[in-house]
């Protein structure tokens, strides 16, 4: 259990500081005005989950690496590309239905979930921002 704890704590620094490193490069090179840095961040993770899924079909990844990879890398780096991935699997074996239900759920249920969180904070914090 330890090992998995250290894997993923090892996974999770690299991929926060790759996430970080990058979508602030975005914001210095491209500006502000639209959220370029967490598109490139989520559009990357999702190519590299890609590449990296489609090489642990070909070759043996041993549990530690897919654990650092996957769970902990790409896990802080986006889990927009868990997301991705777990669509396209469905896709791919053909459960349309359900891949289209999880790309409408997540996108759906994730702006309401932050636009009810937005409120309820809002409400309990009052206009001025303190409690």
């Amino acid at each position: 259990m330890m090992q998995k704890i250290i894997l993923l704590s090892a996974g999770g620094a690299v991929g926060t500081l790759l996430r970080y490193g990058l979508s602030g490069l975005a914001h210095r090179v491209v500006g502000e005005t639209f959220p370029w840095g967490t598109l490139l961040v989520n559009v990357l993770g999702c190519f590299v989950i890609g590449v990296l899924w489609a090489a642990s079909e070909r070759t043996t990844f041993p549990p530690a690496l897919r654990l650092f990879l996957f769970t902990g890398t790409l896990g802080a780096f986006t889990t927009f590309s868990t997301y991705g991935l777990e669509t396209f699997n469905l896709l791919r074996d053909g459960e349309v239905f359900l891949g289209a239900a999880n790309l409408l759920l997540n996108n759906v249920a994730g702006l309401i979930a932050v636009i009810g969180g937005f409120v309820l904070a809002r409400v309990l914090l009052g206009p001025g921002g303190r409690a």
